[in-house]
């Protein structure tokens, strides 16, 4: 019986988390995935927002099925040069400006040059300012600023450097794979659900086995502000099969080690029909997996919903700790995952 490779997801996976792709800045990223869908012999096109998509063999000719996952993640851009030749910045995406404070960053210019940095809050030490000054000062995007690692002190000198507003900054990712199989990273959302969806499809090529409907993958680059999916979907898909990160925490059912399956998210529920089907396959496979309601969370499943797609949507997904922070999974719940979307893509 065909297993999933586990080097080549998590191989692929590594990799493409040293990858930086800011949303509206990832034509690495998707470049990346496109090579990596050659060497499996896929064939690719891109959309007129550079989303990619890539065709699975099937076994007759029906209405489509499009598995999605984003390639883009969280970051942000440079909004303005200070005085004193620091940055401050404009958050990409959502998420909490204090889960970034004394995070290491890049730069990337208009030119491509990059220029290294560290965000730190505009009253950082506490020699000079003392701990209650810090502590009423708290952490939003106006009080954070990038100190960079070039010898600048003046707005002048970073404009040099050829910083400018506009340019894009991304997050050191601290990548780390543990012995005990965990993987501790920044942008695990949504880039394990991206290993997810090409480990799905090195298995069925791998085991020659193909899909029973016309088979979609879909990568889209602006999810993290909610118009991933809202254009670029096959216009003969009659399900989306969306990969996404399950909230591991308090109030959650999922974890790090199973498959998620999303039955409702801030944009309402997924569908009824799919899911029962996902539940059906995990149970049948036996495969470990957790029903989960997502209260602060759209996919691009929302997206391709509210752009009027007619399609059914399901959601699933490996369980990530701490998601829009410095996250964590373990390889297992991206293995679960890589199973059900091969079960779900192979079923009779």
């Amino acid at each position: 019986m065909s297993t999933p490779n586990t080097d080549f997801i998590r191989d692929f996976l590594l990799e493409l988390l040293q990858t930086p792709s800011p949303t509206g800045n990832t034509d690495v990223a998707i470049e990346l995935v496109e090579k990596y869908c050659a060497q499996l012999g896929l064939e690719t096109y891109r959309t007129p927002k550079r989303s990619l998509v890539a065709k699975l063999p099937s076994q007759k000719n029906a209405p489509a099925i499009t598995v999605a996952s984003h390639v883009d993640t969280l970051g942000a851009m440079v909004r303005e040069i200070k005085g004193n030749g620091r940055l401050k910045l404009t958050m990409l995406g959502g998420y909490l400006p204090a889960s970034v404070v004394g995070e290491y960053c890049t730069i990337e210019t208009a030119s491509g040059k990059t220029v290294s940095g560290t965000v730190l809050l505009t009253q950082q030490s506490v020699h000079i300012h003392g701990k209650a000054e810090m502590n009423k000062l708290g952490a939003n995007m106006d009080n954070l600023e990038v100190r960079l690692d070039a010898r600048t002190t003046s707005e002048e000198e970073t404009k040099e450097l050829g910083i400018a507003v506009g340019d894009f900054v991304s997050w050191d990712t601290r990548t780390q794979y543990t012995e005990a199989g965990f993987i501790k990273s920044r942008h695990l959302d949504n880039k394990a659900g991206v290993a997810a969806s090409l480990g799905a499809a090195e298995m069925m090529i791998r085991s020659q086995q193909t899909a029973t409907q016309p088979t979609y993958l879909y990568f889209s680059n602006y999810e993290e502000v909610g118009h991933g999916a809202a254009a670029g979907i096959p216009a003969d898909t009659e399900e989306l099969l969306v990969i996404d990160m399950a909230p591991v925490g308090s109030g959650q059912s999922s974890d790090e080690f199973g498959v998620s399956i999303c039955v409702k998210d801030s944009g309402g529920p997924y569908d009824l029909h799919m899911k029962q089907k996902l539940v059906k396959l995990a149970e049948a496979k036996e495969l470990p997996y957790n029903l989960d309601v997502y209260v602060h969370y759209g996919s691009d499943g929302t997206a391709a919903l509210f752009a009027g797609v007619d399609a059914r949507v399901g959601l699933i997904g490996p369980g990530i700790d701490a998601s829009h922070a410095y996250e964590r999974t373990h390889l297992d719940s991206i293995l679960n995952s890589v199973e059900l979307i091969v079960a779900y893509l192979t079923q009779t």
